[in-house]
């Protein structure tokens, strides 16, 4: 399986030249590490933490900014099954992520603060995808 947990350069570039301007919602899906993989000399390297664990330490800590922000869980879900798509990727977290703007997702990423805690999710994270959305109409009909 091919790991992703950090966007790579040409990633964010992509991200950052899209309209920042309007909200956005990013889909998220989140394998965890059996144990959490705190670089050596963190005071967690060694606390024997789960990934799951690690991410919730992830998500105290970026809870106040996210707030600040005024962006919101929108939908969390727990995973069943794929039913198209690899089979070898399941996801123990679910959720859509909604932003007041790609510049407030841009200021979080950014926010020092934030920027320490996301120890506990490079820690946690086994894989992941994060996928960036504009918000569309919803109806009654697909397409």
């Amino acid at each position: 399986m091919t790991v992703f947990i950090d966007p790579d350069r040409a990633q964010f570039e992509a991200f950052k030249i899209l309209d920042r301007d309007h909200p956005i919602e990013m889909l998220n899906l989140v394998k965890f590490r059996a144990k959490a993989n705190y670089p050596e000399g963190h005071d967690l390297a060694d606390a024997g933490l789960t990934g799951a664990q690690a991410y919730r330490n992830y998500g105290k800590e970026t809870a106040p900014i996210i707030a600040r922000l005024g962006a919101s869980i929108l939908w969390r879900g727990a995973y069943q099954t794929t039913l198209i798509g690899p089979q070898d990727e399941n996801w123990d977290e679910v959720f859509i992520a909604r932003y007041p703007t790609a510049h407030a997702f841009l200021e979080m990423v950014t926010d020092p603060v934030y920027q320490a805690a996301v120890i506990h999710r490079q820690a946690a994270v086994e894989t992941s995808r994060l996928i960036r959305c504009a918000p569309t109409k919803s109806g009654e009909a697909f397409g």
